[in-house]
């Protein structure tokens, strides 16, 4: 727990876990993250093992830490492998990760090689994800900070700046100009698997904050969800049963695409791609068993 009563997301773990079982079993080929597995605690990796083995354990619990693992495996894949290639597609100098999470890209693209990495999350989640990477590896330097170094494994990206914000209390421009991000020069701005649990006031206040940093020849690339009535269900009685790791992490705002791109316009963003996850999974050849939550997920690429 935080100094400020918060503690790191759960969520951010569940998507590791998700990350981890699919390495080298779904879209091979296409998705890679042989890190994902290292920044996982004891305990959190017995469900990882179980999937990747097919071993379904006995007991309630178990059961429903094993299926939700699962499940997130078949939704992070097709979400992944759409953003990476939006990475690809754009090499800027400058990328920066808005609620990173236990987020592995700077680790594992080559193509960031160029690149300047700042990693925005809460500080609470923040070190956590700093604590595991320590854990993951030996003292390694990181080329992007002035201090002592960094423990844990060396990032591929030319810098990893970590920049820790409260986005209920901080100032995204003031900690990115702190942190040495350049205004003035294109950026892509990468933000996944936070928009849902933001409200609507807040993912405004979080795109003005990002569209005044934002240089021509800027991109964002925003993972985001869709209306489902089936899939807000599921999520609402996960909550009441106490039944998920993430119930504690609710949602608080979803977007129909016209929606999103309307206010990404607002800040002079012109959305030019928005898929959802079911399309990128058949495309990819991976699992799709969670139709609803493949179908209400969604991938769009907005540029300055």
């Amino acid at each position: 727990m935080s100094e400020n009563g918060r503690a790191a997301s759960r969520t951010a773990v569940l998507v590791c876990q998700g990350r981890a079982v699919a390495d080298g079993t779904i879209a091979t080929g296409r998705f890679v993250d042989p890190l994902a597995v290292r920044l996982l605690r004891a305990a959190e990796r017995v469900p990882v093992d179980e999937v990747r083995a097919g071993t379904v354990p006995q007991g309630w619990q178990a059961r429903v830490a094993y299926e939700s693992v699962r499940a997130c495996a078949e939704v992070v894949v097709p979400r992944s492998v759409a953003i990476d290639d939006a990475l690809r597609a754009r090499p800027t100098g400058q990328l920066v990760i808005l609620g990173a999470g236990l987020d592995t890209r700077a680790w594992r693209l080559p193509e960031l090689s160029g690149t300047e990495v700042w990693e925005v999350d809460h500080p609470a989640s923040q070190q956590d994800k700093r604590d595991r990477l320590a854990d993951a590896a030996p003292l390694a330097r990181d080329p992007g900070e002035d201090g002592p170094g960094t423990a844990g494994p060396a990032a591929v990206a030319r810098s990893v700046r970590f920049t820790p914000v409260d986005f209920a209390v901080d100032d995204l421009g003031a900690a990115l100009d702190a942190a040495g991000h350049d205004p003035s020069a294109p950026t892509v701005w990468l933000w996944e698997g936070v928009v849902p649990y933001l409200t609507r006031d807040e993912v405004r206040t979080t795109v003005a904050a990002l569209a005044a940093r934002t240089a021509p020849g800027s991109a964002l690339v925003v993972n985001y969800q869709a209306p489902s009535a089936r899939a807000t269900v599921g999520r609402r009685l996960a909550r009441v049963l106490g039944s998920s790791v993430t119930s504690g992490e609710p949602w608080r705002s979803l977007w129909r695409p016209g929606q999103l791109a309307h206010l990404l316009t607002e800040y002079g963003l012109r959305v030019v791609s928005d898929d959802d996850l079911l399309t990128l999974a058949a495309a990819l050849g991976s699992p799709a068993d969670r139709r609803s939550s493949l179908r209400s997920g969604r991938v769009a690429v907005a540029e300055s």
